[in-house]
């Protein structure tokens, strides 16, 4: 169970009309792209960003409100400047996207001046000018198609490993009914059998989808 999640757990008491909302917020700069049926590893395009709260502070997660501010922000950021935007997960403290692109180590500037931003307007709401927010952005480039869906299967199942839900679907802060809708649940399990995310270094039970 995850400590200190504070307004986290509200999503679970809000009605339907405070959840649609937020929703709607977001899927205003989020759209489905294409799931790829074959990756071709020798030149790939596809990588995998993390970045993190500096020593895993839950700053992103100050309020609902942030969470659904920066992921709009995320993905305005990321659908103007990449080519495709295959997941993608903020939670409390970090983030995690999967995208082709083909320039990494510009998408890498533009998300280290978003962090500026953030810091900086965060910091000010906080009343903790001079503190570090952010780690840098890192990224890790996708070897194979199985690399590919089980990194997939990692970022969408990412609040659920962090508990901050049952399933996918219940985490505004994904494109995981997008993916699910786009996919349908009987393909989204069949690659979760398929791509475990053992890979991550950790056993974990399969996802309400």
């Amino acid at each position: 169970m995850p400590q200190d999640l504070g307004t986290m757990y509200r999503w679970r008491n809000w009605t339907p009309e405070q959840r649609e909302q937020i929703l709607n917020e977001r899927r205003k700069r989020n759209h489905p792209d294409h799931i790829p049926a074959h990756i071709v590893s020798d030149s790939t395009t596809y990588y995998m960003v993390t970045a993190a709260c500096y020593e895993h502070n839950l700053v992103i997660g100050h309020s609902d409100q942030r969470l659904a501010d920066f992921s709009l922000d995320l993905c305005t950021l990321l659908y103007q400047n990449v080519e495709q935007v295959f997941a993608w997960v903020v939670l409390a403290n970090h983030y995690h996207v999967l995208v082709d692109s083909t320039d990494v180590l510009a998408l890498l500037k533009l998300l280290g001046r978003l962090h500026g931003r953030t810091s900086y307007q965060w910091n000010l709401q906080d009343s903790s000018q001079g503190r570090r927010v952010w780690c840098n952005a890192c990224e890790t480039m996708m070897k194979s198609e199985g690399h590919f869906y089980s990194s997939i299967n990692y970022i969408l199942n990412n609040p659920v490993h962090h508990g901050y839900c049952e399933k996918w679907t219940d985490w505004p802060f994904s494109n995981a009914s997008d993916y699910l809708e786009q996919v349908g649940r009987v393909v989204a399990l069949a690659r979760w059998r398929s791509y475990p995310i053992y890979d991550y270094g950790a056993k974990w039970d399969p996802p309400g989808l």
